[in-house]
């Protein structure tokens, strides 16, 4: 791949060229996981030290409770992890219902935040897999980082702060959220200093006895005394029993790169799906930030998300397969749907039968990671297990009520998941490791800046400065403020309705890339980082 170096957008940063490379959404997590790279750990040893520091020092996004998933290139084969957690063994129907009563529609009511919104959560035992698979620098090492900022303070980011300053509101009365996130009875301001003694406690018992100490020890066993406290009979058995899973990571084919997601449960396929609905119009033919060219991104992303809003769910769960789903000859006919003169309000298809934060680490030796973990909505749940620092995740938000739903809740079932690595092949080598955070806005992050690497040449920072949109759950539009106005006028003149969504936890994303280069001469990566948030890309 030849890129055009130039960066038609307003931005501050520049690409980085490293033959060890890390980039972050927070500088102190990208500089945790470049010393780890620098004391000869690798890039899974880099992924995990920057993991942890980011539970620190942005609080905001992900956490001690977060879920995981990791997409790893080793240097022959690439493996995938879904560290996604299982809903707990009194969820169901029945238990929603009797605490919440019936919507209008007769389903059980389910709340976004507080207990009746945490699964097991799965990041720490990705952190002990991925160690116990490829590590090389001991557990104990790649936490230091992490446990000393939180025992020593973190001067607030501005993106950090913002976003604190906007969750306050909604969470300050969930259980023990106030006692560790409003130190001064609020938010945290830019420049002040937060320390998390609490969390640095078990960082601490984390290190000394490994990540499995979270789920078979006295974390557990606090967790659950929280929980009882507020008459959820959530059981030590839960954790005991929860592990993550090695998966089997999916592809397409786009421009003749190999495109690589996780399975369902998580939404990557939909990233997948829309580039083999474009991949049947000729992208090259106009130009990158022409309306022609986003309004058929647009349509492509809706087509797709018509489809993984009715089906994507626990696989065991789910009526058709991701082969099915990503069949070329029914692709065809989804991209047949599509005028490219006027917008559409897609319904599902028939296949044949048959909060978040993401970091990406390369090293040296090859070895490439592709991680992201989240609390979902920005802190979460917005509980918080007092004497821990643990903010636990609401994952459980994104299961279904509907019994004719494959992502109905159950006992034991993972639910629809948000958050998505992304890995790029060509010719069976490693191409990129890249990922843009954000809630729903994660496929249409892939494929934005896919198509501009892959169709239109744009080098990885350009790619990630260009103004984003966003499909809503309506198939509504939202456009970055400083998306161009004559293609937004233009898009309104082909039928999109524009509604902008106040969502200071997910807005337009934030990416990081590692591209590597393989042109004649040439040594290590490129490495873009998101000027969306406070993040960096370091290196040596």
């Amino acid at each position: 791949m030849i890129f055009n170096w130039d960066n038609p957008y307003p931005t501050t940063r520049t690409p980085l060229f490293a033959r060890n490379a890390v980039a972050t959404s927070h500088p102190l997590a990208a500089q945790a996981g470049n010393q780890i790279l620098i004391d000869g750990g690798n890039a899974v040893d880099a992924a995990i030290a920057a993991a942890a520091t980011l539970t620190v020092v942005e609080p905001v996004s992900n956490g001690l409770g977060s879920d995981a998933f990791a997409m790893v290139w080793d240097g022959q084969q690439l493996h995938g992890l879904n560290a996604s957690g299982t809903a707990p063994s009194h969820w169901d129907s029945g238990w929603f219902s009797r605490r919440y009563g019936l919507d209008e529609r007769g389903h059980a009511r389910r709340p976004e935040r507080g207990w009746d919104s945490v699964t097991i959560p799965g990041a720490i035992a990705a952190w002990g897999a991925l160690h116990e698979r490829f590590g090389q620098l001991p557990f104990s090492r790649l936490l230091e980082t992490a446990i000393e900022i939180a025992e020593r303070g973190v001067t607030i980011a501005p993106m950090v702060a913002r976003k604190w300053q906007a969750a306050v509101p909604i969470l300050k009365d969930k259980p023990g959220f106030a006692r560790t996130f409003m130190p001064q009875g609020r938010a945290p301001a830019i420049g002040e200093k937060f320390v998390m003694p609490e969390a640095a406690r078990t960082l601490r018992l984390l290190a000394d006895q490994g990540a499995r100490a979270f789920y078979d020890g006295e974390i557990a066993q606090a967790i659950v005394r929280f929980a009882v406290q507020s008459d959820i009979p959530l059981s030590a058995e839960d954790f005991a029993r929860y592990q993550p899973q090695w998966v089997t990571p999916i592809s397409r084919r786009y421009r003749g790169s190999d495109v690589y997601e996780l399975p369902p449960n998580g939404q990557g396929i939909a990233a997948l799906m829309a580039l083999g609905i474009l991949e049947k119009f000729d992208l090259s033919g106009v130009s990158c930030d022409s309306v022609t060219s986003q309004h058929l991104q647009i349509e492509a992303m809706k087509l797709a998300f018509a489809d993984i809003y009715r089906y994507v769910a626990d696989p065991a769960s789910m009526d058709v397969t991701p082969e099915q789903m990503l069949d070329d000859s029914y692709l065809s006919e989804r991209a047949k749907l599509i005028d490219p003169r006027r917008a559409s309000q897609p319904q599902a298809g028939m296949p044949r039968s048959g909060g978040t934060v993401y970091l990406t680490t390369a090293d040296e030796r090859g070895m490439m990671v592709s991680f992201i973990q989240s609390n979902y909505m920005g802190f979460g749940s917005g509980v918080v297990v007092p004497e821990w620092g643990i903010s636990l995740q609401n994952r459980g938000a994104g299961f279904s009520s509907d019994p004719r739903s494959a992502n109905v809740v159950a006992p034991g079932k993972r639910p629809f998941h948000t958050i998505i690595p992304g890995f790029l092949m060509k010719d069976g080598l490693p191409q990129m490791s890249f990922g843009v955070m954000g809630g729903d806005m994660q496929p249409q992050g892939h494929v934005q800046t896919l198509v501009r690497m892959l169709d239109y040449q744009q080098q990885p920072q350009a790619a990630c400065d260009a103004p984003r949109w966003k499909v809503n759950r309506d198939f509504t539009l939202d456009l970055e403020a400083r998306f161009d106005p004559l293609v937004m006028q233009q898009l309104a003149q082909r039928g999109h309705t524009f509604k902008s969504v106040n969502d200071p936890y997910m807005d337009f994303g934030s990416g990081q890339f590692i591209w590597k280069l393989t042109t004649q001469g040439s040594d290590g990566y490129v490495v873009a980082s998101d000027s969306r948030r406070d993040g960096q890309a370091v290196g040596f």
